[in-house]
């Protein structure tokens, strides 16, 4: 078992984060901008775009980005069911790297949602 916590991760990276905005606040105000824009429900709700997001960030092996995404999911009503299927397409369209991946955002899932089932 990895000893990688999807909490703690998103923890650091929402300091780091946070430094960021206030030492490049012209940079990261446009990638906010972007992000709030993208990810605003329209054709696609936000939860399938959340699940569109995720499976980019396992292709890409960002743990940052699962991190979050997941927890986005999770905020979203997420059902384990669309969880897993997106996890599906993106070991089908990763192979080898995207299937250690989505196993890595399903421990995060299963990290974020064991307070819920406690």
């Amino acid at each position: 078992m990895s000893s990688k916590s999807y909490r703690a991760v998103t923890t650091d990276l929402t300091r780091a984060l946070g430094t960021l905005r206030k030492e490049l606040p012209e940079a990261t105000q446009g990638f906010s901008a972007m992000h709030n824009g993208a990810m605003k429900a329209g054709a696609l709700s936000e939860l399938q775009k959340e699940l569109i997001a995720l499976a980019i960030g396992i292709a890409q092996h960002c743990d940052g980005c699962i991190g979050f995404h997941v927890k986005a999911l999770i905020r979203l009503g997420v059902t384990r069911e669309q969880f897993l299927e997106t996890l599906a397409v993106s070991i089908y369209m990763g192979g080898g790297p995207g299937y250690m991946t989505a196993a890595e955002a399903l421990r995060a899932y299963e990290e974020f949602t064991a307070d819920k089932a406690a």
